[in-house]
């Protein structure tokens, strides 16, 4: 009775977007705070029949925000902080096929146009919006 439910709240959170192990334990086991190892057999039982990937959220995720102008960095964290392994997403990354480095520059181009900065004060502004969006020191490091 109990593994029905379970599963049917798993299969409603992973009908509306793609959850981490992490993230659905996490969320089944506010559902059910008593359940935990029937939560985790479930996730198991949904991971093997490929209804659950963190390797096919990483992908999405990673995808999806590089096309909303955020950066590796900012992508990678947000990952872990999903409860996603280093291998799973060392792998959407090279799935993702993004230049970073033309993504910056299409970031950049954006949000300041195509004038350089008039100055360092400027260029630092721009520095630290650029880093706080996700991209590392030698991606922002060959726009100017």
């Amino acid at each position: 009775m109990q593994e029905t439910s379970i599963r049917r709240a798993a299969m409603d959170l992973l009908a509306r977007r793609e959850h981490s192990r992490t993230e659905l334990y996490r969320k089944l086991l506010r559902r059910f705070p008593y359940d935990s190892e029937l939560i985790e057999n479930e996730i198991e039982t949904l991971n093997g029949e490929g209804l659950q990937s963190d390797l096919r959220l990483a992908e999405a995720f990673a995808r999806s925000r590089a096309n909303r102008g955020q950066g590796p960095v900012k992508i990678r964290a947000e990952l872990r902080g999903k409860g996603v392994a280093d291998s799973d997403i060392e792998t959407a990354f090279t799935h993702c096929n993004t230049d970073w480095f033309e993504q910056v520059a299409l970031v950049a181009q954006r949000r300041f146009g195509d004038e350089p900065p008039e100055d360092a004060k400027e260029r630092a502004k721009r520095n630290r919006f650029l880093q706080q969006r996700g991209f590392s020191f030698d991606e922002i490091g060959t726009l100017y």
